[in-house]
């Protein structure tokens, strides 16, 4: 037990003693290791850092020369724009150089001709002052010899010409007028004839529509009919065109060929009667009304030959006659315009001393060819005597037809007569419709032109512009400026405007003195 122990102690002892000696020889071994270590890292810091040093000196050194080189080519490149620029700038001084001294040269060659020029001047100023003078001279002279200013002698010189010329004008215009009342009787027909072809003019576009009045809104729908097959029916079996709009209870019928519109409007007044519409009821009515308007156009025609005393007329010209009662030319019927004519044309031959029942039978017949003119191409004068020619009328009808609107020269006296009655049924008062706006415009346009002239006080259009009264100022115009006055405004009047038949032109100058017994 003692042994163990012993050698236990011992043991101890022994660690005891030899750890710290242990750990102190391995403590120096390991300092010995750190610091050779840390001087082959030195070693090689040192080494790094001489390289490192070596490095960046030649970087430096590259660097510098690179520099160098940019600094060189930038220097050289610096002077040779310098070079050019100095180039180009001594250029333009050589042309600036060379400008200036143009323009100097200029400027004396200017100076010297504003020189010559101020000299001139003078002389002219010299020369134009002795001209005044003289001028001045002549002037007092001759208002010493006439006792006249020459204001005075031109107003007196230019007022003298002024009154002979125009008194002389007014004369002659009276002696001439005075010849031709003198001749007038004389000439009776060929100027009665020569001034009644001037007097109808063209004012107002045809009427192409008819209206036909409905018992109720709801007759629309049953005209037009189921998808408009009602409708359609009408206009094809009719040729007219049926307008049904919002105005109330009204239907327009439109349509070029007159004949055609009365016959829809006989047929459509028909069904709206009888209540039934449809297409075999429609077809119905139309035949009908063909029917009724052909009985009715031959009785027109005939009734238009006995009003005027024509016998022996083709009947198919009787038929055309009574197709002219559904005609209208600017308002006027064509029938009862040709039953006009005939009229006239019985009087005027009467009062010549022509064939009374010829020139009749030509007035009658003069605008036949508007019976047809909607449905054949052609002038109503070209179709009137083709269709004369066709049932053998005589030259002197067919004659009096061709030449009624100056197309070809009349050949007889009875054509003449009938170009005078055709122009006196036209133009005469209410013949033909005037819209109000062309009426009043005509109105407007007669005053205008007669206050347009010097002297004149008021105008007034009378007599539905059949007549144009003018009053001027007294002391402005005088008895001979009255003559010229009318005679102006009236060849003014005929080259400015249209109007039927003539415009009389009336000059009133009036002076009143007024006094007072107190």
């Amino acid at each position: 037990m003692s042994v163990l122990v012993v050698a236990i102690i011992t043991c101890l002892v022994t660690l005891i003693v030899v750890t710290p000696i242990s750990w102190t020889l391995a403590s120096k071994s390991i300092t010995k290791k750190n610091n050779e270590t840390i001087g082959d890292a030195n070693v090689k810091a040192r080494n790094i850092i001489d390289e490192a040093v070596k490095t960046a000196e030649s970087t430096k050194k590259e660097a510098l020369l690179e520099v160098k080189e940019e600094r060189l080519k930038s220097k050289n490149e610096l002077e040779k724009e310098t070079k050019e620029r100095r180039a180009e700038v001594q250029k333009y001084e050589r042309r600036v150089l060379t400008k200036e001294e143009t323009l100097d040269k200029k400027n004396e060659a200017v100076e010297k001709r504003d020189q010559a020029l101020a000299k001139k001047e003078e002389d002219l100023k010299l020369q134009r002052h002795k001209v005044d003078e003289l001028v001045q001279k002549r002037q007092q002279e001759l208002e010493r010899i006439s006792g006249l200013t020459s204001e005075q002698a031109k107003e007196y010189l230019l007022k003298t010409v002024e009154d002979d010329v125009k008194h002389e004008t007014a004369i002659m215009i009276k002696s001439y007028e005075s010849r031709a009342k003198e001749e007038a009787d004389k000439k009776a027909k060929e100027i009665v004839v020569s001034a009644i072809q001037r007097c109808a003019v063209d004012h107002v576009a045809e009427s192409t529509i008819s209206v036909v009045q409905l018992p109720n809104d709801e007759m629309k729908g049953r005209i037009i009919g189921r998808e408009g097959r009602n409708i359609r029916t009408l206009e094809t079996m009719t040729g007219v065109e049926l307008i049904i709009d919002d105005t109330p209870e009204a239907v327009v019928l439109s349509a070029f060929d007159p004949v055609r519109r009365e016959i829809a409007r006989i047929a459509l007044e028909k069904l709206i009667l009888d209540g039934r519409i449809h297409p075999a009821r429609i077809e119905e009515m139309v035949e009908k009304a063909q029917k009724e308007v052909e009985v009715t156009m031959k009785e027109e025609g005939e009734a238009a030959t006995l009003e005027v005393g024509v016998n022996g007329v083709h009947p198919e010209l009787v038929k055309l006659l009574g197709r002219m009662r559904y005609r209208t030319s600017y308002g006027q019927n064509a029938l009862k315009h040709s039953i006009e004519v005939a009229q006239i044309c019985g009087l005027l031959a009467a009062e010549v001393g022509c064939d009374v029942k010829l020139a009749k039978r030509a007035g009658l017949l003069h605008d036949i060819g508007k019976a047809i003119d909607h449905e054949v191409e052609g002038s109503h004068v070209q179709l009137g005597a083709e269709i004369a020619r066709r049932y053998k009328e005589s030259p002197t009808v067919i004659n009096a037809i061709e030449s009624h609107h100056g197309d070809v020269d009349p050949e007889s006296l009875i054509a003449c007569l009938v170009q005078a009655a055709d122009a006196i049924s036209a133009a005469r008062p209410g013949a033909r419709r005037e819209t109000m706006e062309t009426y009043t415009n005509r109105l407007k346009q007669l005053e205008d032109i007669a206050n347009s002239y010097d002297g004149v006080d008021k105008s007034f259009a009378i007599q539905a512009g059949r007549e144009i009264r003018i009053m001027v100022v007294p002391e402005t115009v005088n008895d001979s400026d009255m003559v010229l006055l009318a005679r102006d405004v009236s060849k003014q009047i005929e080259s400015q405007m249209e109007y039927p038949g003539q415009i009389k032109v009336s000059v009133v100058r009036e002076s009143r003195v007024v006094d007072y017994a107190k």
